[in-house]
């Protein structure tokens, strides 16, 4: 995939993040004149609305069609505005397009499915939309090679313009968020893909609206190109995810507190201090692996020993002591209790692995 440079899909024009602000739903087309009237701002560069929402149970709204891109195209005359709608079949493609719809992105419930992105694909060739920006959210499962492999099929059919959007993934548990962030996997997608933009979804991320901000900014840090955040005139009303909308003069207000980072430090000393830094961290990192791998040396000759033996790979009781007491020692050193729960999972699994392997072997 080609370097990417936002300024030529016409939608950025400075050196801010890429904001696509807008209502989850297209509801009236009152509604969403008076949203984007409220929107129009510099740092508001697309302005956003679905206009068909696959939604998890039937009977709930599910878009109003091909009216919302008529609103869209509306918005756009009277204020100016870039447009953008998430697309999710070839009819959503031909109609978008019919009204020339500036922004289409794809859903996450979409990304899932490798047969409805090659649908999409197909479609945006065969109705002459190679040229139109295309963003695609994350699947809802943390599966990183599922998201990459949605952009390649729209590259492979001739897509130029190719974004990404980090939307957080589904999660049974309970957590502070409405999407747990996995903030490593667009972090790992961005090595992979430096070249294709990465823009941060905090309203389906948090789910609540006092946590955009916190969230936009993490994103920001971890130099993401923009920003897409849910603003509706009257966000308690919402047809849709009103929890994670906010006015338009907050979604403002949010862009301009951001504090935006340099991608690189130019000052002398503070390069200087860093690269010290990073030594460490290269020393520390070191002496880590060859410790973890020293323990997995400890775990296979238990292994052995519980194989003479004919005693079980795993020990219940030994483990939970093991947990408690590793969690305390740590927690007492400043680490978090998910960090050293999710580290202390990770080296266990590795340790049965290797003692499981040597009960198959015939030494």
């Amino acid at each position: 995939m080609e370097i990417v440079d936002l300024n030529k899909w016409g939608i950025k024009n400075d050196d801010l993040p890429l904001g696509i602000v807008g209502p989850c739903s297209a509801e009236t087309e009152e509604q969403m004149m008076a949203t984007a009237k409220d929107l129009v701002h510099k740092n508001v560069h697309v302005f956003r609305a679905g206009v068909w929402k696959p939604r998890t149970k039937p009977g709930t709204f599910e878009g109003v069609g091909e009216p919302g891109l008529k609103w869209l195209c509306k918005v756009r005359d009277t204020y100016g505005m870039k447009v953008g709608t998430e697309v999710a079949t070839d009819e959503h493609v031909r109609l978008a397009l019919k009204y020339d719809i500036d922004v289409l992105w794809v859903g996450a419930r979409t990304t899932v499915n490798p047969f409805a992105v090659q649908e999409l694909a197909d479609a945006l060739k065969k109705y002459g939309g190679l040229d139109k920006p295309v963003l695609v959210k994350n699947p809802i499962n943390p599966d990183l090679d599922l998201w990459i492999g949605a952009l390649e099929r729209f590259s492979a059919v001739g897509v130029t313009k190719l974004g990404a959007i980090h939307r957080g993934f589904s999660t049974y548990e309970k957590i502070q968020y409405r999407n747990v962030p996995k903030w490593q996997i667009p972090i790992e997608f961005m090595r992979r893909l430096p070249n294709v933009p990465m823009v941060c979804d905090p309203s389906h991320i948090g789910g609540k609206r006092d946590l955009i901000y916190d969230l936009s900014q993490t994103a920001l840090n971890l130099e993401f190109d923009g920003l897409m955040i849910e603003s509706h005139e009257k966000p308690d009303e919402a047809w849709s995810d009103a929890s994670q909308q906010v006015v338009p003069a907050r979604a403002i207000e949010i862009t301009e507190e951001l504090e935006l980072r340099k991608a690189k430090a130019e000052n002398s000393a503070t390069i200087n201090k860093l690269d010290a830094l990073r030594k460490q961290i290269d020393e520390l990192d070191h002496r880590l692996i060859a410790i973890l791998a020293q323990r997995m040396d400890v775990a296979k000759e238990i292994g052995q020993v519980k194989k003479d033996s004919n005693v079980a790979v795993l020990q219940a009781s030994r483990w939970d002591e093991l947990v408690g007491d590793r969690t305390e020692k740590a927690i007492a050193q400043g680490l978090s209790e998910e960090f050293t729960t999710r580290f202390l999972t990770a080296i266990h699994q590795e340790s049965i692995n290797n003692q499981d392997k040597l009960m198959h072997s015939s030494k």
